[in-house]
């Protein structure tokens, strides 16, 4: 993460001291690096110009889900970023921040009808169709629009991610997509209602994924579809591999985006000029934690050392309520002292104050700490605020963004006093 850094003896977001953001904002924070950030997203439209694609023929459309602050997004959208949202509130999200709808795909098991109405009103790009039951659905509120509903179907092809369990989503017991033996028979149901027009296939097998290997097996079975569809009349116009490269959390070595896309374009090309003639196939990416998971820390206070018999506690701030993947997935975060001390180390838990044994954020840390200094848990900018929420009545943290040597407030820290607004007591 190297815009995190220590310069100075202070750890740093870019040229700016984390201490002086907590200083300024308090605790817990999340903070994020604009270059970083910016970083992330070029890496990947860096390696399809380097593959002779322009905006035409291929298009990152960022998983919002992972951090969906409006000032991200909006720096994304700035860059040329489509956006692949999961909900209304996404697609919303994306149209304040400036996203252009055009832009937008639309995944997710469970679209409601008023979702559906409100992407179609804004004429998004696609939407990835995961049940038969879905087509349907679309097919009748596209009809009663008045208009004709883009769609790709998301194809299971059951490949083994290789990844954590909650978070490999192409296999047959996955929920997610339609499985792959029954993808041709669901393609002509498609293709035969007439207020859905089939532009595409999509496929996503899951996260945090170090090797490229199960991409581009998924990649092959995709292929051998479009081949099979291509032999009934349905042409497929755009070719969406979804997301999933994983990032470094704890010293893991996960493939270079240019070298993972320089391979699939590489087998794309071979296969279009074997089969196909005219235009190379639209190709789409749904990257998410690789463009802002180390892009972003959550800093926060040591409140109180506990120490005991077993273990010794460090109590912090921050809780499972801010960054929920320890207690979700037991996922790896690095910690690292803003204003590193000398001197004699100990074994810490790094715990939070929710009454629940499970709210840990970090076990068995060597540090040389002391009451009041300040943490940083580090790759927290994927799936840490878009993953919180307000148990115990704890107010969700404040989040600011550092450009060079400068703090920006871009989400202000959430009151008790709001948290309840909406309730009523009745008599």
């Amino acid at each position: 993460m190297s815009d995190f850094s220590y310069q100075h003896g202070a750890l740093c977001a870019e040229n700016l001291s984390l201490a002086t953001i907590a200083d300024e904002f308090g605790t817990p924070a999340y903070v994020y690096s604009r270059a970083a950030i910016t970083r992330g997203y070029m890496a990947y439209a860096d390696a399809c110009r380097d593959a002779g694609r322009d905006a035409g023929t291929a298009l990152v459309c960022y998983s919002v889900k992972s951090n969906s602050n409006l000032a991200v997004l909006h720096l994304l959208a700035q860059l040329g970023s489509g956006f692949d949202i999961v909900s209304g509130g996404e697609l919303l999200r994306v149209l304040a921040a400036g996203g252009n709808p055009g832009k937008i795909i639309f995944s997710g098991v469970g679209k409601t009808r008023a979702e559906m109405q409100l992407a179609l009103s804004h004429g998004i790009a696609c939407f990835n169709v995961e049940s038969v039951s879905e087509l349907h659905r679309l097919n009748r509120v596209a009809g009663d629009m008045g208009v004709v509903a883009p769609i790709s179907l998301r194809v299971n092809p059951n490949v083994d991610a290789k990844t954590h369990p909650y978070i490999s989503t192409g296999l047959k017991e996955n929920k997610f997509g339609v499985a792959f033996d029954d993808a041709l028979a669901t393609y002509r149901t498609a293709a035969a209602l007439p207020h859905l027009r089939v532009t595409g296939i999509d496929c996503h097998i899951g996260s945090q994924l170090l090797d490229d290997a199960p991409l581009l097996e998924a990649l092959d079975k995709l292929i051998e579809l479009i081949d099979q569809l291509a032999a009934e009349g349905i042409v497929i116009a755009h070719l969406d591999i979804g997301g999933g490269l994983g990032i470094d959390y704890e010293a893991e070595q996960p493939v270079a985006v240019g070298a993972y896309l320089g391979r699939l374009f590489a087998r794309i090309d071979a296969w279009r000029v074997a089969r196909w003639q005219g235009a190379p196939v639209k190709v789409l990416f749904e990257p998410g934690r690789s463009i802002v998971g180390n892009a972003g820390v959550l800093l926060t206070r040591i409140e109180y050392l506990k120490p005991g018999s077993e273990k010794n506690f460090a109590i912090v701030d921050a809780a499972m309520n801010d960054l929920m993947r320890p207690a979700m997935y037991q996922a790896w975060h690095g910690v690292e002292a803003v204003l590193p001390r000398s001197g004699t180390t100990a074994t810490y838990d790094v715990v939070g104050p929710v009454c629940e044994s499970g709210d840990w954020l970090a076990r068995s840390r060597a540090l040389c700490v002391e009451e009041g200094d300040l943490l940083a848990i580090m790759s927290a900018g994927a799936y840490g605020m878009t993953m919180a929420s307000n148990y115990n009545t704890r107010g969700r943290a404040v989040e600011v963004l550092v450009d060079g040597n400068v703090s920006h407030l871009i989400r202000e820290r959430e009151l008790p006093e709001q948290l309840f607004a909406l309730e009523k007591i009745i008599s």
